[in-house]
């Protein structure tokens, strides 16, 4: 599917892998293995943006996934997220919903909130975030109707 239908249609949350097409390069050359993940690989639907303006700098909508973290000692040191604008020529797919019950919670209300967990039920999404601090953050049940809405681009999505 096209960046234009995950921003459409898939919910904030869902598991989506984008591909450029390319075969998959064997494990022992590991330049070309690392090179081709940077046009195939997965990641959690955290945010949606929609066109906007800045000056006379006009920038398209686009989405960001949260594609790994980095750290030890249960320390995250680093965040890959990734932003594709829906002029993307990589072909996405939908690989996985959000749980029917499962709760969002975002950093903040409004346009340019990011999610940062995604909690099996509102008691999770408490407990985590008396853990993690977020003095703004919302929360957002997955509703049926989302989790139901398994037609995306006239092809059944995950």
């Amino acid at each position: 599917m096209s960046a234009q239908t995950i921003f459409d249609k898939a919910p904030i949350g869902a598991i989506v892998a984008w591909s450029d097409g390319t075969p998959q390069p064997p494990a022992r050359f590991n330049k070309k293995l690392a090179s081709w993940r940077t046009s195939n690989s997965s990641g959690r639907l955290i945010r949606k943006q929609g066109a906007r303006g800045i000056g006379n700098i006009s920038l398209s909508a686009s989405f960001t996934l949260h594609e790994a973290d980095f750290g030890g000692g249960g320390v995250i040191a680093i965040r890959v997220h990734r932003t594709f604008s829906l002029e993307s020529r990589l072909q996405f797919t939908l690989v996985e919903r959000p749980a029917n019950g499962s709760v969002r919670v975002f950093d903040r209300a409004g346009d340019d909130a990011e999610l940062v967990y995604l909690a099996t039920g509102e008691a999770d999404a408490r407990e985590w975030l008396t853990r993690h601090g977020y003095p703004g953050a919302v929360l957002e049940h997955v509703t049926a109707d989302e989790v139901g809405a398994d037609s995306v681009e006239g092809r059944t999505a995950a």
